[in-house]
Parts: structure tokens; sequence; C-alpha cells
């Protein structure tokens, strides 16, 4: 009869023994059992997936920026396509009161993504669109990332009583700091005032007063009913685009809906 293995000797497929070396440390009788080599393979195909995850994340941050929004208060954001009745609001409207279209911006000076929408669509989308009678253009407050969020929308209503809301408008994003860091204390606000020659006594009692805090508070208000969650989102008669999308994504829309209207 064949023997039986004994008690204290392991089968060779039960356990392998692996020798090797590397400069200035040895490995030897290194053993692996079939449980262990396996816990090697998930945790390979683990740190592989994580790899390819990073790698994703990374190439988002570098060149898909431009499709992120900020995520703010929730809301019930529209489903794709569908139409939302949303005001222009009280600040003045840019463009020809007649112009076919409606595209309705809302923001918080503060984002980042709103600054990349100011800089990379708002621009080209005025130049031409606005300044060609087709589109009218509407910017809606929508202050959520913090104190200084709330101070420079409420600053950008008491530039608006002194006919100036455009011109602080684009003066709070081009000198937009890092969020609640300062860039926006009143005192700054007050200066920006001053720096475009508004009436600073006027501008200052506005602002020290909180004269539009609950305006303010009300826009967000009006921007949630809409479905705004997140900044910059904006309505291209009244279809969303969340984020700060290329401007080709709005070109696309706006000529669509152009083409509906002849």
């Amino acid at each position: 009869m064949p023997k039986k293995a004994s008690a204290g000797k392991k089968t060779e497929a039960s356990e392998k023994i692996v020798s090797f070396s590397v400069p200035n440390f040895n490995f030897q009788s290194v053993k692996y059992t079939p449980v262990l080599m396996a816990l090697l393979l998930v945790a390979s195909f683990l740190l592989g997936v994580l790899a390819t995850k990073v790698a994703y994340l990374e190439g988002q941050s570098s060149a898909g920026n431009q499709q992120v929004a900020v995520q703010g208060t929730p809301g019930a954001t529209p489903a794709p396509g569908a139409k939302v009745n949303v005001s222009t609001g009280p600040f003045p409207v840019l463009g020809d009161k007649n112009a076919k279209v409606t595209v309705v911006e809302f923001a918080d000076f503060q984002c980042p993504f709103c600054e990349q929408w100011f800089s990379n669509v708002e621009a080209p989308l005025i130049k031409d669109y606005v300044n060609t009678g087709k589109v009218k253009f509407a910017f809606r407050n929508y202050a959520f990332l913090g104190q200084e969020s709330t101070w420079a929308a409420e600053a950008a209503y008491c530039a608006n009583d002194q006919g100036k809301f455009w011109d602080y408008h684009d003066y709070l994003y081009k000198h937009q700091g890092a969020e609640n860091s300062g860039a926006f204390s009143k005192a700054n606000l007050e200066q920006f005032a001053a720096d475009l020659g508004l009436n600073t006594q006027q501008f200052n009692n506005c602002l020290d007063t909180d004269k539009y805090a609950s305006q303010v508070a009300n826009d967000v208000k009006e921007g949630q009913a809409a479905g705004v969650s997140g900044t910059p989102t904006s309505f291209v008669d009244g279809q969303s685009v969340v984020g700060a999308q290329p401007y080709s994504a709005f070109k696309t829309l706006i000529d669509q809906e152009l083409a509906k209207a002849k």
C-alpha cells in the first residue's frame, strides 16, 4: 500500500518555497500558501483599480475643470431638455429686450468655476450674440459659499443703485481670491467701489447696513426653486446648463433655440 504523508510534512500542492534576493537584502525560503497568493492577487488588482482612478481624476482636474460645478445647497435639478420658467431678476439685462433667446446665469462671485464662465463663456457670448441683438443676458445672484459671497452679492446691489452693476460685476471676477480669505471683505468691496468712481458714502452706507441682505437670501431661494444646486448654472431659454462648460456647448444650444424662433 502507498505510504501516507506524515502529519508534519506538507505536500507540494499546499506549499511552495521560493528563494530570491535583492541588493543588500536576502529573502530565503519565503513561503507562499495558496491563501496568501490569492490575497496578493486581489491586492494587485485593487491597486490597479486605484491607479486607474487616480489617473482619471488627474485627467479630470487638468482637462475637465470646465465641466464641473461647485455643489451647494440641494435643489431639484431639471431633467435634461426640460424648460424652466426663470426670471431675469432685478439687475439690468444686457442686450436687445426683443432678442429671441434669453440666457440667465446663476452664480457666486467667489466661485472659481463662475470666474471661468465669466472669462471663457460670457465674453464670447456677449460678442457673438448679445451685441448682435440675438440674445439677451441676465445675471442672478446665488451666494452660498460663505459670508464673503453674501457681502459681494450685496455690494453688487449697492453698485446697481448707482447704475454700475455690470462694471462692479466684472471687477469682482477680475479680483477674485480664495474663498472667504478676505478678498471680498467689506473694506475691500468698498475700495472696489472707490476704484470704479462710485459715490463711496452712498455705497458704504448701503453695504455697512446690509441693505440688500434679505434680497440676496431671496435670490438663493429663487435659484433653488428653479433647480439650481451649484454654480454656475445657466438657463438658455429655460434649459438648464450646469457648470462652466465650454462655449461650444452654449453656442450649440443657442443656435438651436434661434433656429426654432425663425
